[in-house]
């Protein structure tokens, strides 16, 4: 398996001129954002050294936080041409940057190029309209899809997040949002169930009972069917959830559907899932079964906190089951068999 590290250059709220309803950037990211070009190499001389001797093959520069794009022309130059450094000197394989779908057009794609940039996400959220004018994103679907049209066309690698949840969101929505970033062909793609923040539009629709947040369950299975999406058209999902270390500040008050181990949740409700199939594929006239993985599958399989082991306990308390790891297996690939006769 490739290993790959990012070295995060927080840029909270620069360059975005829209407050969406869920959107607390002063909240939601722990780090203030460089001022300068020196404050840039700062952040990534200090990271780089704790990445040496790990056998990485791929380390990045990633501008998270804000609308890259957005922020004034020289600035970007100027932090850009930091990162261009170290990636021209080979210390870094790749540069990454995330923004708005309404902040790309062809003179900024000729600027990125420029500098050697390799990887632009958008924030696309939802492909549905209604959604995106209720959570106040100030763009449409269209714009996400001309962006992303655009990028690709330049040659770089496009990303695609999606948040669940929003304001007026359904099933239904997310998993269109879903099929219709596959029509796009985005390399990677980012899956965030939508969490309220205190301090945002949304944390006051919740209190006056105009928003109702998913709960942990619901928020899950939508996930699971929109995870399955994307990951049969082979996009690669670099995140479900938001991360605890790099964008929540945990002194910050949380409310809302919020989970430290939510892509766990998600991976271990999509083997069960799969697990049940084979159990009613194989019959129960036996009654001892093994369920068998890899390694790297094996945490999904059991499920988050042992849920999986349970939830099979539970259900069929007449069928004994064991959990054993089979190298040979590609990931996410279990096998149901007999222990009586090895079927």
């Amino acid at each position: 398996m490739k290993k790959h590290a990012i070295i995060p250059v927080f840029i909270p709220h620069m360059g975005c001129s829209h407050n969406c309803v869920f959107c607390n950037q002063n909240t939601i990211t722990a780090k203030t954002a460089p001022g300068s070009a020196d404050d840039v190499r700062g952040i990534i001389e200090e990271r780089l050294p704790t990445l040496s001797g790990r056998g990485l093959d791929t380390i990045e520069i990633a501008f998270f936080g804000g609308s890259f794009t957005g922020i004034p022309l020289d600035w970007q130059k100027k932090y850009l041409a930091v990162a261009k450094e170290y990636k021209d000197n080979e210390q870094v394989d790749k540069i990454h940057i995330s923004t708005r779908p309404d902040y790309i057009n062809p003179p900024i794609l000729e600027n990125l190029k420029k500098f050697g940039v390799d990887i632009i996400e958008l924030g696309a959220q939802s492909f549905d309209d209604e959604v995106l004018s209720l959570s106040e994103r100030g763009h449409d679907a269209y714009d996400t899809e001309t962006a992303s049209l655009l990028i690709t066309s330049y040659g770089f690698s496009l990303g695609i997040q999606l948040m669940i949840g929003l304001p007026g969101d359904t099933k239904e929505k997310a998993i269109t949002s879903a099929k219709k970033t596959v029509l796009l062909k985005p390399d990677i793609a980012r899956l965030y169930p939508t969490v309220v923040f205190e301090g945002t539009r949304l944390a006051e629709m919740k209190k006056e009972g105009s928003y109702c947040p998913l709960n942990e369950n619901q928020a899950v299975e939508i996930t699971k069917e929109m995870y399955k999406i994307l990951d049969a058209a082979g996009i690669n999902i670099i995140r479900v959830g938001l991360k605890s270390t790099d964008l929540v500040n945990p002194e910050n008050d949380l409310c809302g559907n919020y989970h430290p181990a939510f892509r766990q949740l998600v991976e271990g409700a999509i083997a069960r899932e799969k697990m049940e199939e084979l159990i009613w594929a194989h019959g129960k006239k036996e009654k001892s079964f093994c369920f068998t993985c890899n390694k790297k599958s094996f945490s999904g399989m059991i499920g988050h906190k042992g849920c999986n082991r349970d939830y099979f306990e539970k259900k069929y308390p007449s069928l004994t089951f064991m959990y054993t790891a089979d190298e040979m297996l590609p990931d996410r690939t279990y096998k149901l068999k007999s222990l009586l006769s090895g079927k």
